[in-house]
């Protein structure tokens, strides 16, 4: 049985698309290869997601089956050689509208003079000054045919890729109304009697075809341009990936590609350079800006042993680095990675578009069938059956409906991004809207996770050297914990110059302390509750205890074979972003949780100082996740923010799993927006540009679907009865290029959002 952790993922980049039924058919080419288990094609962003086992198909059969559908396929590559991939996708981006240019210049030109030409037909008035052998329907046909099968060739080659395969796309509708406009002209050009003969006017329909053609181009040029513009934000992070690092090799400095770059090299940057990779700081400080990368807009003061993120920029001083993570491994490429996933990813809200895209196309075909038939059957007049049968041909449009959700979600996804929020896929952008309770933990996430140790004691105070026999004592057991408290003691003891014996037989008990065997003697760390387990009196510092706690600090008991010896206080500041972070979320109406290890006094101490009300504390680690699962049981929408190991069960847990960027990376995978910052004020951000993402989604839906509601019946005749008019199919073809591009527009309107 395969199971998610035997599959391999792949983005392929598509071309040969031109509306969301071609993204629906190359979604069924690709989920009919044995092997794949899911399939998500973005038609916005030309790439389709796929999950597959390695062990029945490989990328090779995936392009083969895309190749089958009429389309063409290519992986995109490692992250370590994305400024390449960018650099070509620009390319053929910028040919593919210098393609567009040359023939909508082309067919504009002709249009106009075809316009020109059939002015007295449409009106009954003549135009001055015009020669009377462009009124002739020969030169008319010579005028138009380039326009029709050079201008329009990418309509009929998609039309015969979709008949071969027995599926229909938007190019069958446009194939389908321009061939009929250009075909009847030409049999009414080369055999008029026919018409006379039955006291008809032979007119032709060639201005029709070609505006239509033209026109339809045009809006697919600003479509184009429109969607390039939705996929700006991963281009901005690629484009902030260096190509060169100075490399000091053999004590000599050599600028090289940055692709050559090794882990352990040692990097020198001077002011105003990018660095190049992740690493940590060796010699020199400096500050370095981080907002392109964290969003955090002041520069960060750097250090030695401190890291540095490539692509963010050296402000003042120079230093040498140490290379720890490169190519597909830094931090920029797993952030683009992270963006370029979720951008191919399909919100729920999806669905309805694409059942409706599905059988789209034919059920156009039907209703201008019927449309055709029903006018000849009321008139016998087969020129006026084909104005609106071509009209509905023309102005129905798929893409409108396919591109309305992927946009929006790529450019809210890429706005994230550039906030430093990194949102994992377009269902966690849906569902993060629809939040009630937000759950904080302590520790790392309300407070900055730097506790420092404040007080002090023994139980015979500071006797004989016996408060440093301790200290000793309590480092050498929590020299061996991760816990970020124990590093606090850690670095307490090492600030007064203590050397640390060893410590053996280490063990951590979840959510109660730490013991060890230090020079024979059992040194066991933790809460009262622990102590009172393990039958140790603890009384004699419980009013040390209360005040400390009172005043939010960590307090943890210190005992030496069974014996209570000392107790130590230990704070850790509050975030100063956190108090506005938490008033910020009660304006959004979202109940507020905490959720943390400690004593209840502490907890509560802390939660005032930041305006949370409800508190849950003295909770384990492997009781988070259930905490979450009581509060969804209320009936809530639960996220769980959280930095640390023990939070990636609640995180997984929630409905709504958001990681604090500085934390653990089992953390960051367990969520599904990431804080690269850390801050709390990304929480804000994150849930009002999923409200303001969605309210986008939902525009582009309405837009969409009452275009093509209103637009394909007036184009049939409905209003002809009342006022004796028909929708022009030139209009017609005008409405459905650009019925796109306004859902394309409104959705880079998202680029503007701002919350404050």
């Amino acid at each position: 049985m395969i199971t998610t952790s035997d599959l391999e993922k792949i983005n392929l980049k598509l071309k040969g698309m031109s509306c969301a039924a071609c993204a629906s058919s190359v979604e069924k080419a690709i989920v009919a290869v044995p092997g794949v288990a899911e399939c998500h094609v973005n038609f916005g962003a030309e790439q389709a997601a796929i999950a597959y086992d390695p062990q029945q198909t490989n990328i090779k059969e995936l392009q083969d089956a895309v190749a089958n559908a009429g389309y063409s396929a290519y992986a995109l590559q490692e992250q370590s050689i994305l400024a390449e991939e960018n650099d070509r996708e620009q390319a053929e981006r910028q040919a593919e509208s210098r393609d567009f240019q040359r023939k909508i210049i082309f067919g504009g030109i002709i249009s106009l003079i075809l316009i020109i030409a059939s002015f007295p037909m449409m009106t009954g008035l003549t135009i001055p000054g015009i020669p009377e052998w462009l009124h002739n329907p020969w030169t008319q046909l010579l005028l138009t045919t380039p326009v029709q099968f050079w201008c329009g060739y990418r309509f009929y080659v998609g039309a015969i890729k979709a008949l071969r395969r027995r599926a229909a796309t938007m190019d069958t509708l446009i194939t389908l109304g321009t061939s009929a406009a250009y075909f009847y002209s030409l049999f009414a050009t080369v055999f008029p009697d026919f018409f006379t003969e039955q006291g008809l006017m032979p007119e032709v329909y060639y201005e029709t075809a070609a505006v239509v053609i033209t026109l339809i181009l045009l809006g697919q040029w600003f479509e184009n341009r429109a969607k390039g513009q939705t996929s700006a934000a991963i281009r901005k992070l690629i484009g902030l990936q260096p190509r060169d690092a100075r490399v000091i090799r053999n004590g000599r400095e050599v600028d090289i590609p940055i692709s050559e770059v090794q882990i352990g090299d040692t990097i020198l940057v001077r002011p105003g350079e990018k660095i190049p990779v992740d690493g940590e700081i060796i010699r020199g400080s400096s500050t370095v800006d981080e907002a392109m990368v964290t969003g955090e807009s002041l520069p960060v003061a750097k250090h030695p042993g401190d890291e540095v993120i490539g692509a963010t920029i050296n402000k003042m001083g120079s230093f040498q680095f140490k290379a720890t993570r490169i190519g597909k491994d830094t931090l920029l490429a797993q952030i683009v990675k992270l963006v370029q996933d979720a951008q191919g990813s399909k919100a729920p809200i999806q669905r309805l578009a694409d059942q409706v895209t599905g059988w789209f196309v034919p059920l156009v075909i039907a209703i201008a069938i019927a449309t055709f038939t029903l006018w000849f059957i009321l008139t016998g007049n087969i020129s006026r059956s084909l104005i609106p049968t071509v009209g509905v041909l023309i102005i129905a449009c798929p893409c409108a409906l396919g591109l309305a959700t992927p946009t929006s979600v790529m450019v809210g996804t890429g706005k994230a991004a550039e906030k430093g929020i990194l949102i994992k896929d377009a269902a966690s952008l849906e569902l993060a809207h629809k939040i009630q309770t937000i759950v904080l933990d302590k520790t790392g996430t309300i407070t900055q996770g730097k506790p420092t140790v404040t007080n002090f004691t023994t139980v015979r105070g500071l006797k004989h050297g016996l408060e440093v026999k301790l200290l000793r004592l309590v480092a050498a057991v929590e020299r061996n914990s991760e816990h970020p408290l124990a590093d606090a003691v850690v670095q307490y003891a090492q600030s007064q110059n203590l050397d640390l014996p060893e410590a053996i037989q280490f063990k951590a008990i979840a959510g109660s302390g730490v013991q060890a065997m230090v020079s024979d003697l059992l040194v066991q760390i933790g809460t009262q509750r622990w102590m009172s387990e393990l039958g140790i009196e603890s009384s004699t510092f419980q009013a040390k205890k209360d005040l400390w706690e009172a005043e939010g600090k960590t307090v943890v008991l210190i005992a030496v074979d069974g014996e209570l010896e000392g107790v130590m206080a230990i704070a850790d500041a509050i975030k100063l972003s956190s108090p506005e972070a938490v008033r910020a979320l009660r304006k959004l109406d979202l109940e507020v949780v905490m959720l943390t290890g400690d004593n209840r006094k502490t907890a509560e101490a802390i939660a005032r100082q930041v305006g949370i009300v409800r508190v849950e504390a003295e909770v384990r680690p492997e009781q988070k996740a259930a905490k979450i699962k009581e509060l969804q049981q209320e009936g809530k929408i639960v996220a769980m923010v959280g930095d640390g190991i023990n939070d990636a069960p609640a995180l997984a847990q929630a409905d709504v799993g958001i990681a604090i960027g500085t934390g653990t990376d089992i953390a960051i995978a367990a969520s599904d927006i990431t804080l690269i910052s850390g801050e709390l004020q990304g929480i804000v951000t994150a849930i009002a540009l999923s409200k303001a993402t969605m309210a986008n989604i939902r525009q582009n839906l309405f837009f969409a679907f009452i275009y093509n509601v209103l637009g394909i019946p007036i184009a049939a005749g409905i209003l002809f009865p009342v006022f004796g008019w028909l929708l022009n199919p030139m209009i017609a073809g005008g409405a459905m290029a650009f019925s796109s591009v306004s859902v394309v527009t409104n959705a880079l309107r998202l680029r503007n959002f701002k919350y404050r």
